[in-house]
């Protein structure tokens, strides 16, 4: 398999979680990218322009970190991490993924948006990211994830993480405390510990 790659990614990050708690990581390989370059060899996968970008062992082009995930979770003989169909587990795991990519999709917003000239209409939408941010993070304070590495915990820590990477400047902790502790925990799975961004 064929992973398009950047290192700085909160997505490529979760897949790359998801790999590793899957025991499957040495399996794919992950030809760094930079999709805003949009490079031909990602272009032919994925005409988004975006990574992840996964290319399996029958060349069918995967993206979108939820798709990738999903994928993934059906290799190998690891427990999975997305839970039976149908199940009160399921459901709860998927909520928590979809709140997480919801703050990392506001975070990766803001990231691009903050780096250029001031205006009325960026300022009101940096202002309406960030507010959706800290709505997810009271919720996730009010009702943390459980300890099981699934894929809703999986999501809402690469969330979390990038939040650190990116607004350290704004620190989440203050306030959250039973958060803070579930993030502290989490982070010592090997899947977590060793995706931590970095330049």
């Amino acid at each position: 398999m064929k992973l398009f790659y950047s290192p700085t990614s909160p997505y490529v990050r979760k897949v790359m979680a998801c790999a590793i708690a899957r025991d499957i990581a040495g399996q794919i390989e992950t030809p760094r990218t930079n999709p805003h370059e949009q490079p031909a060899a990602l272009l032919a996968c994925n005409p988004l322009s975006k990574v992840p970008c996964l290319v399996t062992e029958d060349g069918l082009a995967l993206f979108d970190s939820p798709v990738i995930a999903e994928y993934l979770d059906s290799i190998g003989d690891a427990p999975p991490l997305f839970p039976r169909p149908g199940s009160a587990a399921r459901w709860h795991a998927l909520k928590l993924q979809a709140l997480g990519d919801g703050i990392l999709d506001a975070a990766v917003g803001r990231r691009t948006e903050q780096g250029k000239p001031r205006e009325a209409a960026r300022d009101a939408y940096l202002a309406h990211q960030k507010a959706v941010i800290a709505r997810a993070i009271d919720a996730l304070e009010a009702e943390p994830p459980g300890p099981s590495l699934d894929i809703g915990g999986i999501t809402i820590a690469c969330a979390l993480g990038y939040l650190d990477f990116r607004f350290a400047q704004e620190p989440w902790r203050p306030g959250h405390p039973r958060l803070a502790a579930w993030f502290a925990a989490i982070s010592a799975a090997p899947a977590l510990a060793g995706t931590v961004p970095r330049e």
